[in-house]
């Protein structure tokens, strides 16, 4: 659940990212609040997962503003996780990379075994728990990552891109538990290429298009009744960079 004080809402305000004098991302201005499950869409190269990473803090951009509703940027971090498309894991087992994120993040001893223990059963891994974590297959994997990002208990989650190189049944249990997550009470905000994924999950749509935000809207009209021929042509598949 939320803290009583919110680090949300979120927003993006003359965001932009250069590397090598060109400009790939932005400027953009951007307030997600956090209320709906959001996903952000566009075609290769768009700057969804740029979006993510600058909102996230993993990089700095070159102008323009992130700023949260929490002022302490202590407390900005301490709210936030992020899941990748490739699980990044220790050489440990199971148990120990959910565990290892909690003493980072200051968790107490005592509380560390119990909490690892309660995501490790949501996500369907507690008997996978003593199995050195890389030797899982790719879905126990993601869903590892997962669970070690919802121990810290974070108000917002950002995932680009989670369910990327998995097997549709494999997808689907991924699918499942950022539903179960949202459902505790977690924001999410992510990316994905899959549209029938998108329209499962999404409440709210962000377009990114060429680095600039071409539509922001609830999913139901996105999906139904876009307002721009960008992303009409994304939708029908057409699209290209």
């Amino acid at each position: 659940m939320r803290a009583s004080r919110s680090i949300l809402p979120l927003r993006l305000s003359g965001l932009t990212w250069e590397r090598g004098g060109e400009q790939l991302l932005g400027p953009l201005d951007l307030e997600l609040d956090g209320e709906n499950r959001v996903v952000v869409l566009g075609p290769n190269g768009a700057g969804k997962s740029l979006l993510l990473r600058l909102a996230h803090g993993l990089i700095a951009p070159s102008s323009g503003s992130v700023a949260w509703e929490e002022p302490d940027p202590r407390r900005q971090r301490s709210r936030q996780a992020m899941v990748f498309d490739r699980a990044v894991l220790l050489r440990r087992s199971a148990r120990a990379n959910v565990e290892y994120a909690l003493a980072l993040r200051g968790v107490a001893a005592v509380e560390r075994g119990a909490r690892t223990d309660e995501v490790l059963e949501q996500t369907g891994l507690l008997d996978l728990a003593n199995r050195a974590a890389r030797a899982l297959s790719a879905g126990e994997q993601q869903r590892l990552a997962l669970a070690r990002a919802w121990a810290l208990r974070p108000e917002i989650l950002f995932l680009d891109e989670p369910t990327a190189s998995l097997d549709p049944a494999a997808a689907r249990r991924i699918e499942q538990l950022i539903l179960q997550i949202r459902e505790a009470g977690t924001a999410i905000i992510l990316t994905t290429h899959d549209l029938g994924l998108a329209r499962r999950i999404a409440e709210e749509v962000v377009f990114l298009y060429r680095g600039r935000v071409l539509e922001h809207a609830a999913a139901s009209v996105f999906f139904e009744a876009p307002a721009t021929r960008e992303a009409r042509a994304f939708l029908q598949g057409d699209l290209t960079w």
